[in-house]
């Protein structure tokens, strides 16, 4: 069985661990030939691909793939993998079982605060989000096409060892932004492994929230951090007045909280259900780095 996970970064190096813990042989692909040294430094088979066509190489190894997981965000052109396999996947992976499309909860747009879940209908509010709600259902009908599992996992805010609050405390970025019941999700990046993995085993097709159980205030993971590390958080800062890129105040603009009810009805458990056993488990472990 072989993976091959297409963007293979933060959350792909993720993945592609928890695939080669279970036998799988693993590949990605990355933009530079200094990506594909770092991905042969974490066991992972690269291959060089940039949205504009497959190398002999990579279309040599897509014969062999059994499940794809596709991680590159929409950009300008849409969706660059699924361009070059819409209408031929079946040829060019005749192996292939299951997709995992990597989405986001920036889909469900905002909700005042309150809950959502998968049968929540999408009302993004940003321009990528939107792209991401066409994206997912282009992957779903090229699936249906070529007779291949697709599920598309929506991902909260990603963090883990190496993008975390301890980073952020330690080399004096982190912010204290306050806006009034404001909240936010996230998903420790080692869940979002286990959960694709979860997924492509039981070759389980639709949407799924891959995020934590406790949506909550971001300045508490913050001061939680804080309280770990034995220092003084940084001081609060009004949304209103704080200064921020029009990127960063865009994200305040959706306020909700997620639900992962689905994916743990089917019986997956999260190692970090929420940002307090996450953060502890970091920080005794010397793993923040």
């Amino acid at each position: 069985m072989t993976v091959m996970i297409f963007g293979c970064g933060f959350s792909g190096k993720a993945i592609a661990k928890a695939f080669a813990a279970k036998g799988y042989s693993v590949a990605g692909t990355v933009r530079t030939a200094e990506g594909a040294e770092a991905l042969s430094s974490h066991n992972i088979e690269p291959f060089i691909f940039d949205g504009s066509g497959f190398s002999v190489e990579l279309l040599a190894a897509l014969k062999d793939v059994t499940h794809l997981v596709q991680s590159i965000p929409p950009g300008k052109d849409h969706d660059p993998l699924l361009k070059l396999v819409s209408g031929r996947l079946a040829t060019l992976c005749p192996k292939l079982k299951w997709i995992g499309y990597l989405s986001t909860v920036g889909v469900y747009g905002d909700h005042g605060g309150g809950w959502v879940t998968e049968e929540t209908p999408g009302s993004p509010i940003l321009g990528r989000s939107i792209e991401r709600v066409d994206t997912e259902e282009a992957w779903a009908a090229e699936g249906r096409g070529a007779g291949v599992a697709v599920a598309a996992l929506r991902l909260s805010g990603i963090y883990g060892p190496g993008r975390n609050a301890f980073v952020n405390l330690d080399r004096g970025t982190a912010r204290r932004i306050i806006k009034k019941d404001q909240v936010f999700n996230r998903i420790r990046v080692e869940d979002i492994g286990d959960a694709t993995l979860f997924l492509a085993e039981r070759n389980l097709v639709g949407i799924y929230n891959v995020t934590d159980n406790e949506p909550c205030p971001p300045q508490d993971v913050i001061v939680e951090a804080a309280r770990l590390m034995g220092i003084e958080p940084p001081p609060e800062v009004d949304f209103d007045t704080a200064d921020m890129s029009p990127m960063a105040r865009s994200f305040y603009g959706a306020n909700k909280r997620v639900s992962n009810e689905k994916i743990r009805a089917l019986g997956f458990k999260f190692t970090f259900p929420n940002y307090r056993i996450s953060l502890s488990q970091m920080w005794s472990t010397d793993t923040w780095r």
